[in-house]
């Protein structure tokens, strides 16, 4: 069978929903495979589509009858952007400002610029993204879709700034939502990944772009929630916050802040320089996974030099961190990856603890735990927040090996149990190591997404190899 055949025969046979999870050997070698910032979890796919505005994306929609997943920058790490067999529509094309209204602080983008390119945008007029990760490579669209959060203080996930989406349905057909208009939509697309639509456009609150100094404090890790309500959430002028857990033991909290500040800057940048190499970085992450006594030489040593440099800079210097300062050197053997925990605040400590005893029996190889916070999310269909919580990112090291799936894979699904236990959550753009008990423990809403999504898409079209396991 000559390859235009295969690819022709194999693309028909998705799209009649007439592939399993499982390619058919013989026509495999038509497949695209859609990657992900690990290496893991790559997806072989019928078609790929780039499509340059929402007119494209719905006609790209209305004419593929198989299944349809969405990716933008590609970070998600466990099959959330791509469906075995299906049509996977490529975002980074749409990268353009639809709008801004400087005076009001609002700007609407299609869904897949960076933060990082509008930033480019906001800078020039004293404004800054109000609420996003802490690095600046991801797509706006795919933030919204996780319902992603970083290390703001009293903002929650980035869904609260969100005004308004424009999303594509099942159907082709493109609709607004908003908190006033097809609600229903508009917050089952927050945090969906997908699950009803696609989002092709986002309208969002801005802030302003201020000076702001960092401060370091290690804190006992009983006091830490008393030392965040105090000197963090009911302080004045605190931006950014997050509080560094270091290996072997995780039982002593740094905490990190960035508050508002009128000193000078130590910092000229008013946005980090693209295209940077991160060759310090990368032998640091080498020497403390690979050498003997590294962890200790990063938190005794490497972390205490770095923190004790005075810092003043712009709230955008801050916000436009580039992902590429945790890449490692290769992933030829071995790859980086997060998971995510959100835990009552009440139960900091105690959580705290019991991961460390996991991750030690398990001789884990986590670089470091950072802790953020967010109020009670009120908003997503879908909340990982439904009450106020610490949110724990575990950021590990693991080897590329199917044994060494099945080691994290043990020790992710026991620090789950563990967080359900006290009345949390897990995060949702990470490995699928979770069983289907666990996911719906965590998430029993997801009854009210599977209603809705039977009501606007009931062919099931939109989906990804998450939701294929979960939904």
């Amino acid at each position: 069978m000559s390859p235009s055949r295969r690819t022709f025969l194999f693309q028909a046979m998705a799209g009649a929903g007439l592939l399993t999870l499982t390619p058919l050997p013989a026509l495999s070698a038509a497949a695209i495979s859609i990657p992900n910032v690990t290496g893991l979890y790559t997806v072989e796919v019928a078609k790929a589509v780039a499509p340059a505005s929402t007119q494209e994306a719905a006609r790209a929609i209305r004419e593929w009858q198989g299944r349809v997943a969405i990716g933008g920058g590609r970070y998600s790490m466990g099959g959330q952007v791509a469906v075995r067999g299906g049509l996977h529509l490529d975002m980074r094309g749409m990268n353009h400002l639809v709008s801004i209204d400087a005076a009001n602080r609002v700007a609407r983008v299609q869904a897949g610029m960076r933060w990082r390119d509008l930033q480019d945008v906001l800078d020039p007029v004293g404004l800054a993204v109000k609420t996003m990760q802490s690095y600046a490579n991801f797509t706006v669209g795919g933030a919204v879709s996780v319902n992603a959060h970083g290390r703001y203080v009293g903002n929650g996930p980035v869904g609260n700034s969100v005004r308004a989406l424009q999303l594509v349905l099942a159907d082709g057909s493109i609709v607004q939502a908003s908190r006033d208009e097809n609600f229903d939509l508009f917050r089952a697309a927050i945090g969906g990944y997908g699950a009803v639509g696609l989002i092709t456009e986002v309208e969002l609150d801005l802030a302003a772009n201020t000076r702001i100094e960092r401060s370091v404090k290690e804190v006992k890790l009983e006091r830490y929630p008393d030392y965040f309500e105090r000197e963090v959430k009911q302080a004045h002028g605190c931006v950014l916050h997050n509080a560094d857990l270091l290996p072997p033991f995780f039982d002593a909290p740094v905490a990190v802040s960035w508050r508002e500040s009128g000193k000078p800057l130590t910092e000229k940048a008013r946005l980090v320089q693209r295209g940077q190499t991160y060759a310090m970085n990368q032998n640091v992450i080498f020497v403390v996974t690979e050498l003997p006594g590294g962890s200790l030489l990063r938190s005794k040593v490497l972390h205490p030099l770095l923190m004790s440099q005075p810092a003043v800079k712009w709230r955008n210097h801050e916000a436009s961190l580039d992902v590429a300062e945790l890449e490692p050197r290769t992933r030829a053997m071995s790859t980086y990856a997060l998971q995510e925990y959100f835990v009552p605040v009440r139960h900091f400590a105690a959580f705290t603890r019991k991961m460390a005893a996991i991750i030690r029996k398990h001789d884990a190889e986590v670089l470091n735990v950072s802790v953020r916070h967010s109020d009670a999310d009120t908003l997503a269909l879908l909340p990982w927040a439904k009450e106020e919580v610490f949110s724990f990112v575990v950021y590990f090291k693991q080897r590329s090996t199917q044994a060494a799936l099945r080691t994290v894979g043990a020790w992710t699904r026991e620090l789950i149990d563990t967080a359900l236990s006290f009345g949390g959550r897990y995060y949702l753009p990470y490995q699928p190591h979770a069983t289907r008990e666990q996911f719906g423990k965590a998430y029993p809403e997801a009854v009210q997404l599977r209603a809705l999504k039977a009501r606007v898409d009931p062919g099931g079209k939109f989906s990804n190899e998450m939701w294929a396991k979960y939904l």
